[in-house]
């Protein structure tokens, strides 16, 4: 169980949350939800006790699973593998290699003494369920896409999708009696998800997950805590029944926050009509502004929309070379087996290429690799005459912790700090945002500012590793609609299915092959299983 009492949490010199209590009890399946920049992932931060809460207290009884939105927070070690590190929810990956290490000794030198030492390690592993545990990991991570030759990989190795689903493998597999899932779903093809609603349906812990896939949503959870203004409300039943009941609380509070208002004008245009009169009439008016006072006090204030509209609009690129890229013959190895081997393609002005393939099949590494973040293990690649590349990386590489918003568009272009406030406004950045720690944005305002600054940077040639997570669907609309309607060339991987249709491709090239077609919409349907 999870309990939360008058609980208030800070984000950036301004509360996002004020004196909420709420309880999630075992077999509680609760959806929380708003708008980006709401405060939700700041909550889980505080309810997962990697940040101090303002005021207030959080209770939890029994072991707690916490899936971070940020990839980076995957407490990797280089020589560790997915298995081990899935392993580890249970204690169980340090028997696992001492197993491993000791039968490597007892092949290398036969001895007695190495066979015993190799034979009991064996035992205690068995005996602590180990080498049935392994078998459930392996199908558990299969279960979300991953497969068997990955998970033995060292974790370094893996994409940032991969990384994410060895975490959730890892909580998941922890047997956890309190779960915080911070959109479980990203990085997640189709039947990946079909599988962690299975998941969650059966769980029987507390579970209390932030997503914006409304699949989810209405088939997984029974509960949902709506936070907007810093105050939570709560609704019974699924996510669309939360969206008919809200809809109807809106016209509610609305009818009602115009008739509290109507009533102080009417009281306070009243009591402005008697002053100045005799004494009898003076009492009344000020009697009438007592009562103009206390319904001031304890007025509703009209809904907020959690769908805040704003529109995009990228500025036209300069004007680069009828060849804007060329990739010859390039490779990608981390040590081991190459990820790809002999990607060649080019990109003219103003083509959109999407880049697919399995998880692991390294459409990422590719993308590092033409935005300079990575070398090539062989091969090269050229940019034509006039070309200027903006990155955006999924896992926010680029937004550097204890850098204030403002200074990190700053250094995406020269222009006046006018012009680059107005910029965050476009992506609903907007105020004291600008002067906020990077770092402590949510999932949603990190993309926006990721985007913020190529639009600053007013490059002609976008590379784009899955613009769209962690947005909720007004941003995306909006996002997406900006993209669409942009001239200049991109280069896009991704696996919303909407985003891809909306931004209609011109070529898609398939990893790790390396093989380039015209793009069809009969290949939409694999957009979100690659």
């Amino acid at each position: 169980m999870l309990q939360a009492r008058q609980l208030s949490v800070e984000v950036g010199g301004r509360l996002t949350l004020e004196e909420a209590s709420f309880v999630v009890r075992a077999g509680d399946k609760v959806g929380l939800v708003g708008r980006n920049g709401a405060g939700k992932t700041s909550l889980f931060k505080v309810l997962g006790g990697e940040a101090p809460a303002y005021d207030g207290q959080v209770s939890i009884q029994g072991q707690l699973g916490f899936l971070s939105q940020d990839p980076r927070k995957l407490k990797e070690a280089t020589d560790s593998t997915g298995l081990a590190y899935v392993l580890s929810g249970k204690g169980l990956d340090e028997a696992a290699q001492r197993v491993e290490k000791l039968r490597l000794a007892m092949e290398e030198d036969p001895s007695e003494r190495a066979i015993h030492r190799f034979a009991k390690a064996e035992e205690a592993f068995a005996s602590a369920g180990g080498y049935a545990a392994e078998s459930e990991v392996r199908s558990l991570v299969a279960g979300l896409g991953l497969t068997a030759d990955r998970i033995d990989l060292p974790i370094d190795v893996l994409s940032g999708g991969e990384r994410r689903r060895v975490e959730l493998a890892r909580i998941l597999f922890a047997g956890s009696e309190v779960l915080l899932l911070d959109e479980p779903t990203n990085h997640l093809d189709s039947d990946a998800k079909a599988w962690l609603m299975g998941f969650l349906r059966s769980y029987r812990g507390a579970l209390l997950v932030i997503s914006h896939d409304l699949d989810l949503l209405d088939e997984a959870i029974t509960r949902v805590l709506h936070l907007d203004e810093g105050q939570i409300h709560e609704y019974k039943g699924t996510y669309s029944q939360y969206r008919t009941a809200r809809a109807a609380d809106e016209i509610r509070l609305g009818r009602l926050a115009d008739r509290q208002q109507a009533e102080i004008k009417r009281l306070s245009t009243l009591a402005d009509s008697m002053r100045g009169q005799t004494a009898k009439r003076a009492r009344v008016a000020k009697s009438l502004d007592k009562r103009a006072s206390r319904l001031t006090a304890t007025a509703v204030s009209g809904p907020t929309s959690h769908e805040r509209k704003y529109r995009v609009k990228f500025p036209t690129p300069p004007a680069s070379g009828r060849i804007v890229l060329e990739v010859t013959d390039v490779a990608k190895s981390y040590g081991g087996p190459p990820v790809f081997t002999d990607v060649s393609f080019a990109v003219e002005r103003g083509q959109r290429l999407l880049i697919m393939g399995l998880n692991g099949a390294g459409k990422t590494s590719l993308l590092r690799i033409l935005a300079g973040q990575s070398s090539a293990s062989a091969g090269s690649y050229r940019t034509g005459l006039n070309v200027s590349p903006g990155y955006y990386a999924q896992e926010h590489e680029g937004i550097r912790p204890g850098v204030p918003v403002l200074d990190h568009m700053r250094s995406s272009s020269p222009i006046a700090e006018r012009e680059l406030r107005a910029l965050l406004g476009m992506f609903g950045l907007y105020g004291d945002i600008a002067f906020q720690d990077a770092s402590t944005l949510s999932g949603g305002e990190k993309t926006k500012l990721a985007l913020a600054q190529l639009v600053a940077g007013n490059h002609n040639l976008l590379l784009l590793d899955e613009p769209t997570n962690n947005l909720d669907p007004p941003s995306r609309t909006a996002i997406g609609s900006a993209l669409a309607d942009w001239p200049g060339t991109m280069i896009v991987v991704s696996h919303d299915a909407e985003f891809v249709t909306e931004l209609a491709p011109d070529r898609v090239l398939l990893m790790p092959d390396g093989t380039e077609d015209a793009w069809s919409d009969d290949l939409l349907d694999l957009v979100a299983m690659a």
